[in-house]
């Protein structure tokens, strides 16, 4: 009988305090739906397709609106206006990152993507300068890209390789893996299967209530051992670095952290330590091979159902680049077409739908409302890149979107697949090379041959939560 009063009372102090917490706060943020006790807004939302729920939310409370996620506030920004206002225009007050539980677990705000403070701007500052180097200057990235391109070309004629990999491979460990090298398919297959777990139901619910992770079975294991599993590849290849480092010739990314290390061994307040090493580039490995590889995969499946466009694409690849040398980046300001097929499909794609979570650095005044520091922010691409007075039938797969009457390229500031601000995506420029020439190599060299009728191509995503995954398929790849 002791047991049941105490568990009662102890529920009932846990109703209170949550009522007194969302209660205390509301007057403050921005306006929202009535949260309940403790579990918040959650059973208001489809955490199948989140995105979607906040745009039903924002049909109702306008751009800038509060969401409950279980006890703790996010403020939810919807549509251009109020995305850009935040993160460009406000990008110092804008500039920390929100809490995402699971990652954390991983991560233990170590590395890039989920710190914060001094250890975060020390780390992307070294991390783009290194990566701007590219192997400090022996070969430039767009001739490691040109050959990963052609390594590929040679693979699909025998079977479907995965280069973007590739390349993050050459930048980090100073080699390229064999499509076949059983390293290289396990790392694939990890990273593979941790965007589809990172955006199943289950692991969107665990993040809202981290408290259960440590006490329930569930995919979430699943994903904490596979980044176990890279971190001790990385690891092992760390060591190999050291037992081989030459200061005066650093050959990749690892060696140049090494070298930074040494030469800040004295400072009691370095963040260039193992522990961040270690992180910084199970970070950049996996941010800049899933993200690529996947719009790959989204891209070429477009391609398959729109053959009419891919046609198009094909045909000005003849005309400018022709058949006898290798697509370069001085081409694609030539190719109009082809550069707006590309942005399509990351508009269409919407390979993150909210972005990786931000948070105010210090307390702020948005639009007339006070967001607390610390206050987690949710930032809707989504609602930027399918908004539909900027790309008319955003849900039209349309490379018309990037072209005006002329046929000629048209930019858009809505395009934001990568983000906008402090934090946005830092490979963004690798990404977009490897698109380009992977593409038009591919393309080049090949017709793409569906084996069902392009009408019955299902495009829809597998899962559609932290990231959008594309349904497994199969092509053809028919040289010409």
């Amino acid at each position: 009988m002791d047991l049941v009063v105490a568990l009662v009372l102890g529920l009932s102090c846990l109703l209170l305090l949550s009522v007194w917490r969302q209660s205390s706060g509301r007057g403050k943020l921005p306006p929202g739906p009535t949260p309940l006790p403790i579990i918040g807004n959650i059973l208001q939302m489809d955490v199948k397709d989140i995105s979607k729920s906040l745009t039903k939310f924002s049909k109702v409370y306008g751009p800038v609106f509060t969401l409950y996620l279980g006890l703790e506030p996010s403020v939810v920004l919807h549509g251009y206006d109020a995305v850009k206002e935040a993160l460009v225009d406000l990008g110092e007050e804008f500039a920390g990152r929100g809490s995402l539980p699971l990652s954390e677990k991983v991560n233990r705000h170590l590395g890039i993507l989920f710190s914060n403070g001094k250890r975060w701007k020390e780390l992307r500052r070294f991390s783009l300068m290194t990566l701007r180097n590219f192997g400090m200057g022996k070969r430039s990235i767009e001739d490691r890209v040109q050959e990963e391109a052609c390594c590929l070309v040679e693979e699909l004629r025998k079977t479907m390789g995965c280069a973007p990999c590739n390349v993050i491979c050459s930048i980090i460990f100073q080699k390229r893996f064999d499509y076949k090298d059983q390293n290289f398919l396990n790392l694939m297959e990890k990273f593979n299967e941790n965007l589809r777990l990172m955006s199943s139901p289950w692991i969107q619910v665990l993040n809202i209530f981290p408290a259960l992770m440590d006490y329930l079975p569930g995919s979430h294991n699943t994903v904490i051992k596979n980044f176990d599993y890279v971190k001790s590849y990385v690891l092992e290849k760390i060591k190999e670095h050291q037992e081989s480092l030459d200061v005066n010739n650093p050959r990749d990314f690892i060696d140049c952290f090494l070298i930074k290390m040494k030469e800040e061994k004295d400072n009691q307040q370095t963040e260039f330590t193992i522990e961040n090493l270690l992180n910084t580039v199970t970070d950049v490995f996996g941010a800049g091979t899933e993200t690529t590889s996947t719009t790959m995969r989204y891209g070429l499946l477009l391609l398959l159902k729109h053959t009419e466009i891919t046609a198009k694409v094909q045909e000005e690849i003849d005309h400018v680049i022709g058949r006898h040398r290798s697509p370069c980046m001085q081409d694609r300001s030539r190719m109009p077409y082809t550069e707006a097929v590309l942005h399509e499909i990351q508009r269409y794609i919407d390979l993150i739908p909210t972005n990786l979570p931000h948070a105010v650095t210090c307390d702020v005044k948005f639009r007339n409302y006070f967001i607390p520091k610390g206050t987690r922010i949710i930032t809707s691409l989504t609602s930027v890149l399918h908004d539909d007075k900027e790309f008319p039938n955003p849900e039209v797969f349309d490379p018309g979107h990037f072209l005006d009457e002329s046929g000629n390229f048209k930019k858009s500031d809505y395009f934001m697949p990568f983000s906008s601000g402090k934090r946005m995506c830092l490979g963004e420029g690798l990404a977009r090379m490897e698109l380009f020439l992977f593409l038009t190599t591919i393309l080049q060299n090949f017709k793409l041959k569906p084996v069902i009728d392009p009408k019955d191509i299902d495009t829809t995503p597998i899962a559609n939560s932290f990231g959008r995954v594309p349904p497994l398929y199969q092509l053809c790849f028919i040289p010409v």
